[in-house]
Formats: C-alpha cells, structure tokens, sequence
C-alpha cells in the first residue's frame, strides 16, 4: 500500500517539476530576449556583431559559400513548409495523434506570426540585402533562425516521445539541435542576419516553443486522466502532510 501511494506521489509530483521547469525556462528565454532587444535598439550590440562576423569572414571562400548556401536552404519557408506537410502526413496516417498535429500546427503557424510582429515592431535593417538567399524585410529576429528552432525542436520533441532504440532516439535529436545550430550560423557567413539577430531567434523560438509544448503535455495529460489537474495536486499535498504529521 506504502509502494502504491510513493508511485502515485511520484507520478504526481514529476509532472509538476516538469512545467515548473519549463515555465522558468521560457521565462528566462523571454527576459534574455527583451535584454537583447533593449541593447540592439541602444545599439550596444554592434561591436559584437562585429566580431563575430569578423570572425566568419576569415573562413570565406567559395566552397563553404556553396556549403552554407544548402545549409541555409533547410531553414527556408518552402524547405520548413514542405516538410511540415510530411510531418503532418506521418502523424495523421500513421499516429493518428490529433492533438500533436494541431499543436505543431499552432507551434509552427504561431511562430512564423509571431516572427513577422517582432520584425515589424523592431525595424532592423539587414546587414546586407541579398533575394538568392532570402535575405529580404526586416532582421531582428532571424526568422530562419526561429523557424528552424520551432520546426527542428519540436521534431526533436517528437523523436524523444517515439518508441525509436535509444541510440537511434538520441542521434536523431542531436541531428535536430545541429541543425538549428547550423542554419543560424549560415544566416551569419551569409550577411544575412547579425549574429544578435540569431540568437533573438533562438530566444523567442526557444521561448514559443515551449509554451506550445507544455500546452501540448497537459492537453494530453488531461485526455489521458480522469482527475482534475488541481484535484491531484490537492492529494498530493494532502499526502504529503498526513506523511509529516
């Protein structure tokens, strides 16, 4: 019996740890950002920028030119798009998991929304103008940037939640984070973004991405459980007391 009420307990106890974890992070994603903001519109983030894109230009030539040009390609609207219809696809054929499929839909539909707000509200001029590589509007924040970490993150969501061996599970989602790393870096070498931009991107995508993904844990955590949310957490205070006293 002593067994069974430290299962329920634990089982209680871990989700909330989780979106209280979660919460604090998308917080500090947002309080970074608006700190980022706040010292781009000051323009104290130029000599920055200006190291790190110091930095890339000594590894220019033609080669990593055509390299990052591919790498750049995976982070694009039509590149995201098309495999956010196959994603999709998978998850309604084969998973047959509705709320996955609305909440990628909000994940990814949201951010490239919430993306042309901010580049709106901020007004940054590209560091250069450049169609070849989508490199056109605004440019805090990096909308490859934030796509790629929406679309990339919650793919990686996806793989980390799938019945894949461990090794393979694992491999995959790092494959995932690379690429996110990758694409921001490209933006970078190409001039298309400053490197704040980037790391706005990542900042407000990080942030989006994890409030949709707690959302998406609890819709599910209620579709699965007959309990009410506040009801547990009452038992298991109530649990935690009676143990106490």
């Amino acid at each position: 019996m002593n067994d069974n009420k430290k299962t329920k307990a634990k089982n209680t106890l871990l989700p909330a740890f989780l979106v209280a974890a979660g919460m604090g992070i998308s917080i500090a994603f947002l309080y970074l950002f608006a700190q980022l903001a706040e010292e781009m519109l000051e323009s104290e983030v130029e000599s920055f920028d200006d190291r790190i894109i110091g930095f890339f230009n000594q590894f220019s030539n033609n080669v990593v030119d055509v390299i990052m040009f591919w790498i750049t390609e995976s982070g694009s609207i039509w590149f995201l798009s098309f495999f956010s219809l196959v994603t999709l696809s998978f998850l309604w054929t084969k998973k047959k998991d509705k709320w996955s499929i609305i909440f990628f839909i909000i994940t990814i539909g949201g951010g490239g929304l919430l993306t042309k707000i901010l580049k709106i509200s901020f007004g940054r001029e590209r560091p250069s103008i450049n169609e070849a590589i989508d490199a056109v509007g605004y440019s805090f924040p990096s909308g490859h940037s934030m796509g790629s970490f929406l679309f990339y993150g919650f793919l990686g969501y996806l793989i980390l939640r799938s019945n894949l061996k461990k090794p393979i599970k694992w491999t995959a989602f790092y494959l995932c984070g690379l690429m996110t790393i990758l694409i921001g870096t490209s933006r970078i070498y190409l001039g298309a973004h400053y490197p704040s931009d980037v790391i706005a991107g990542y900042l407000a995508g990080g942030f989006w991405l994890i409030i949709c993904l707690l959302a998406l844990e609890y819709v599910k955590w209620r579709s699965a459980s007959q309990k009410k949310p506040i009801r547990a957490f009452k038992e298991f205070i109530g649990r935690q007391l009676d143990h106490k006293l």
